[in-house]
């Protein structure tokens, strides 16, 4: 669950998911989904824009994120920085006021203080694993997420991979 589209670290976060092949998720039987809170109308350009082809839904209400306890404002607790996220704070934002102000309708696509999350549901409604964001850079990282859903993990890093035989 995304803290809003315009926000950079979900942006980043969202670009590595998209690099997920559908085959490692169909191998397992798992779906990736991605919730933002916004209107319906951003997911296109979001998509087109982090190259996110997974589904994704929207919950603008932001009644999924009260009902997971997900919190609103940055948490004093210091945690580790998010592995997908590429852009410092200063540029990060900056981009993300930019994309708000020259996007077709000017808005901040949620609540800016939203804090999002990562979860595992089923089979069934189980919920077999939560991470609730302390704030923007908390982040679980995907690989984590994979393996506990039992899905490959992925690389990625744009470093070139040695292969040894």
């Amino acid at each position: 669950m995304l803290q809003n589209f315009l926000c950079y670290t979900c942006k980043e976060y969202v670009e590595d998911l998209a690099k997920v092949p559908k085959a490692f998720l169909q191998e397992s039987n798992v779906r990736l989904i991605v919730i933002g809170q916004s209107s319906y109308h951003h997911i296109k350009p979001f998509c087109s824009l982090t190259g996110y082809t997974h589904e994704m839904y929207v919950d603008p209400q932001r009644e999924i994120y009260k009902i997971l306890g997900m919190k609103r404002g940055e948490g004093n607790n210091v945690s580790v920085r998010s592995p997908h996220v590429k852009s410092n704070s200063f540029l990060g934002s900056i981009r993300s006021i930019w994309r708000a102000m020259t996007g077709p309708a000017f808005d901040f696509q949620g609540d800016p203080l939203q804090q999002g999350g990562a979860l595992i549901i089923g089979p069934g409604n189980e919920v077999h694993f939560l991470h609730l964001d302390k704030n923007r850079l908390d982040h679980v990282p995907i690989n984590t997420v994979l393996q506990l859903a039992g899905v490959k993990t992925v690389n990625f890093s744009n470093k070139p991979q040695i292969i040894d035989i």
